[in-house]
């Protein structure tokens, strides 16, 4: 098994709640948008223009600002500004 592999998105949606990311690998992964602000309080349309970039690597939402890893969902890293926030 190569463990070097980086998991690479495919597709992304939303629903009420989620952030729902299917990867190459056949996994899909749902993250909260109550993790992601710009995304929870984004419109329907906004969530929806989004470039998947870095061949899969990475998700981008340029008028809102956002910009995800994949890897980073998978480890659960992407909301260090909210839980700094939290700690000051």
């Amino acid at each position: 098994m190569n463990t070097s592999l980086k998991p690479k998105a495919l597709t992304i949606l939303f629903d009420e709640d989620n952030l729902w990311v299917k990867l190459t690998d056949g996994r899909q992964l749902a993250v909260p948008l109550a993790y992601f602000p710009r995304l929870a309080n984004a419109t329907e349309e906004q969530r929806n223009n989004y470039v998947i970039s870095g061949g899969g690597a990475g998700l981008h939402w340029d008028k809102l600002d956002e910009d995800l890893s994949v890897e980073g969902l998978l480890i659960g890293t992407q909301n260090q500004q909210q839980t700094n926030q939290q700690a000051a």
